[in-house]
């Protein structure tokens, strides 16, 4: 079925470049802590490069925990999270200003996608270890150094074959290192390419550049250095399917968003991402104990996402529920008789017959599309099917300052302070009229409720009836503003055989909307600012380490804080109104650790437990809602959750050349009540609220079990390793509609006395399994310079029935009548979730020449 990416398998496959091992320093002009490139391999193709997922990876690393040091890397082609945290958890930082977005509270690894040799220096810190820069989060924290003197001087080039997102890379990266005259330069620019990646249908055009100076003056004491970088992307997405799906195409990985055009393949999901940043960063060292350093970022984001649409018209999409066969004939209900005849049978066979035939059949008819619009456009009709484009667009200007002082040999103190303003421009375009003439910036969903005439079907009254052209904004257009600041501390000493942490914050976020347009839906609500909401949030943590002799150590952690909301989730409907959501509190956040170390010369082993605990916590989705027949923007608060497990890690050292290692975790991270939940329906304007049985749902799209075996022989300049790696409790996410009151009273047999019967609510999951990986390199040192050539394999077996994401279907089995009744449908929405696959054998050959 992959014979063309298996043959590619074999002929190039990728690895990380060896990295010399740095000495990690902290003081101007030096070099920080330098990780393996390996670590990051996996941003450019695997974080943030996929628009149906809903959750990030999350990176950790760590010094002396076998765990940690491992797992980001190794469990990232399942995408695994750091103990199932949502990467918000995750503070990232450059140069001690954070990185994260103020919208979502995510940070988008593909922004620094190709800066491998950049992104290697870092300092990270887990959930309870102390460090300089801040208040570590419930994930832990990162801290790059994009400082130019920080980076090992020399040129590096480097080419890479693979056949992942990308087939091709090409980098080319040099620093000067300081010179004696205290000036630094440093420049990095890769690009990655793909005619068609690992998934057909989808192409991959990336250019990443770095450019930085730093002047070391003041005999030492100053130093101020600039950076720049940007990664414009342009790249084709791959859609999700259901089992049927994948059976009729017999591809784990049929994409539904392309389809042919003159005979050529055009993808319906194309992103362009670009976030131009430059950053500032003055150092000053007042003396051997007192180091300030301030930093000033300055960042435009320029996110866009295509995506099929259709207006007055049939479903274009191939993927649509009733193309499928299990629409005419009811495969799961044998009481079913309405849809269990043989005229239903004979409609399934044909189905399938079409869709399993030709692969045209299962793909997007472009030529259909444009001949219905140019038909559509002789009658001076508006186009029938359009490609639109979704902005997301932000300016974010940040500003932080810390202050570390070294009080004496055994105790630190170190006390920052953040500003940051972010203005989110949220708009939609009309990209392509695909033959079509004319289009109009009206609510045609709202058609069916108002007349033609009437001020609701408006998507903007200030311009009624605009009619749209290529490019024209239309159907929504808003700011997001978000200001936010904070004071931070932390306190270190090593007493005796104690080593602790105390560490606080306190912070101030607001925000509010700017609507663009006057939606006829909310005509005095949705034009102009709404009122501005304010959170005052903080928190404190505390860890230790006793250090019990003869390489035993135990640690513990505690933490308490209250968290703002994110403003991704505190409107009702941003692209309605300007209101915000009902009961929108600060998180509460509490979080424990306890664990064990043992370090001898031949035995390194970690083992944790963990506990979090959550509550106000909110959720915002949208999607279409069959009971209402309309599209829906919904908002859950009041969420309590729990994040709690196990995980361990065993390195053993069985000869100097020869390790074996041993890495596990098992973990929970789910949903303990059930929550109110208000939606409105984008037809009326109408806010409905009621209860919503989401408790014991899961966090999604990251395995709640992993463990892996590892075999790592390293000497004289080869190095070779295997590891087999086991996932499970790969939850998918759920769908929040099908857990209505009014649903389940819809569809029945969800209560017993009027309680609810949990296993009428449970949620779908994916199916895991085991992942055998390898990789094999050669350093080779020549009279100038080295060269290093690394082959890795990843799931050498090819198992394809990992499954690594995706999400229950939004939509009843049965359809209701005008009366409120119901009748089922053939078609089992809740039988039927959205599922991606992991790779098959896949890797990448690396071949770098430093000099």
């Amino acid at each position: 079925m992959k014979q063309k990416n298996l043959k590619l398998a074999v002929m190039a496959l990728c690895s990380a470049s060896l990295a010399q091992a740095q000495n990690p320093t902290d003081s101007i002009g030096q070099r920080s802590s330098i990780l393996n490139e390996s670590a990051f391999t996996f941003t450019e193709a695997q974080l943030g490069e996929d628009d149906d997922m809903s959750q990030n990876v999350t990176i950790v690393n760590s010094n002396n925990n076998i765990y940690a040091s491992e797992v980001g890397y190794l469990f990232s082609p399942v995408r695994f999270r750091y103990r199932a945290f949502d990467q918000k958890y995750n503070d990232v930082y450059i140069n001690g200003i954070p990185m994260n977005d103020m919208e979502t509270g995510q940070f988008r690894f593909s922004n620094i996608g190709g800066l491998n040799q950049q992104t290697k220096n870092q300092e990270f810190a887990l959930p309870f270890e102390s460090n300089k820069f801040a208040m570590t989060g419930m994930a832990g924290s990162n801290n790059y150094n994009f400082r130019p003197a920080s980076m090992p001087a020399g040129h590096r080039i480097t080419l890479t074959g693979a056949n992942r997102n990308y087939t091709l890379r090409g980098m080319y990266t040099f620093n000067t290192g300081l010179s004696d005259k205290g000036w630094a330069f440093s420049g990095n620019i890769t690009y990655r390419w793909a005619n068609e990646g690992y998934v057909e249908g989808t192409f991959y055009n990336s250019l990443s550049y770095f450019l930085g100076v730093q002047k070391v003056f003041g005999n030492g004491a100053h130093s101020l250095a600039f950076s720049t970088w940007g990664n414009p992307t342009e790249r084709a997405s791959q859609g999700a399917g259901t089992d049927e799906m994948y059976w009729m195409a017999n591809d784990r990985y049929y994409n539904p968003y392309w389809g042919y055009q003159n005979g050529k393949k055009r993808n319906s999901r194309i992103v362009n991402d670009f976030a131009p940043t430059a950053l500032l960063t003055w150092d000053w060292k007042i003396s051997d104990n007192d180091k300030l350093t301030t930093s000033l970022m300055g960042k435009y984001s320029m996110y866009k996402s295509t995506k099929l649409n259709y207006n007055n018209a049939d479903n274009p999409h191939p993927n649509y529920w009733k193309n499928m066969p299990s629409s005419y004939y009811d495969i799961w209900d044998e009481s079913n008789s309405s849809y269990r005849t043989s005229e239903a049978l004979q409609n399934w066979h044909d189905a399938y017959d079409y869709w399993s035939g030709p692969k045209a059949n299962r793909q997007i008819d472009w030529d259909r599309l444009y001949y219905s619009n140019k038909q559509a456009s002789a009658q001076g009709q508006d186009a029938m099917y359009y490609i639109q484009a979704k902005h997301n667009d932000a300016l974010t200007i940040a500003l932080a300052s810390t202050f570390n002082k070294q009080l004496d040999k055994d105790k630190n103190w170190n006390i920052g302070i953040v500003g940051a303003t972010n203005k989110g421009m949220h708009y939609q375009t009309m990209e392509d009229l695909l033959g079509a003439t004319q289009f109009h910036n009206i609510n045609t969903y709202a058609l069916g409720t108002y007349p033609a005439n009437a001020d609701e079907i408006q998507y903007d009254l200030n311009n009624p009836n605009a009619v749209v052209k290529e490019d024209d904004k239309f159907g929504y257009n808003y700011n997001l503003l978000v200001n936010n600041g904070k004071l931070w501390t932390s306190y270190s000493e090593n007493f005796g055989i104690l080593h602790y942490l105390v560490a606080a914050k306190l912070g101030y976020t607001a925000m509010q909307r700017d609507g663009k347009m006057r939606n006829g839906l909310a005509k005095d609500n949705s034009y102009g600012k709404s009122h501005t909401a304010q959170f005052i949030d903080g928190g404190l943590k505390f860890g230790a380490n006793i250090n019990l002799g003869r390489g035993n150590t135990f640690t513990l952690g505690l933490g308490y804080e209250h968290k703002a909301p994110q403003a991704k989730v505190a409107f009702v409907s941003p692209e309605i109104n300007n209101d915000f959501v009902k009961n929108l509190k600060n998180e509460r956040v509490f979080s424990s650790e306890i664990g064990y170390q043992l370090q001898t010369s031949w035995l390194h082993a970690n083992i944790n437990a963990y506990y979090s605990y959550l509550t106000n916590v909110s959720d915002w989705q949208n999607f279409y809602y069959d009971d209402i027949n309309s599209f829906s923007y919904v908002s859950i608060t009041g969420m309590k959750k729990a994040y709690y497990g196990v995980e361990a890690g065993l390195k053993f050292k069985v000869t100097s050349a020869f390790d074996v290692k041993l890495i596990g975790q098992i973990s929970d991270a789910k949903i303990l009540n059930d929550n109110t939940v208000s939606y409105m329906n984008s037809t009326k304007g109408v806010e409905y609220t009621e209860t919503i049985y989401n408790k014991n749902m899961r966090d999604n799209g990251t395995p709640l079990t992993a463990a892996s075996l590892g075999l790592s022989y390293h000497s004289g300049g080869w190095f070779l390793d295997l590891n087999a790696n086991y996932y499970d409790r790969i939850y998918l996410s759920y769908s929040p509609c099908y857990r209505y009151h009014s649903s389940a009273t819809a569809r029945g047999n969800c209560f017993d006395n009027n309680e609810p019967i949990r296993s009428a609510f449970e949620q779908s999951k994916g199916h895991g399994g085991f992942m055998l990986d390898g990789s094999i390199g050669r350093s080779i040192y020549l009279k100038r310079g080295s060269l290093s050539i690394n082959l890795s394999v990843t799931n050498i077996l090819n198992n394809t029935n990992i499954v690594t994401g995706g999400y229950e279907q939004s939509r009843s089995d049965y359809s209701k009548k005008t009366d409120g009744t119901t009748t089922n449908r053939a078609y089992k929405f809740s039988k039927n979730p959205m599922k991606f696959f992991a790779y098959g054998t896949n890797g990448m050959l690396n071949i770098a020449y430093k000099f």
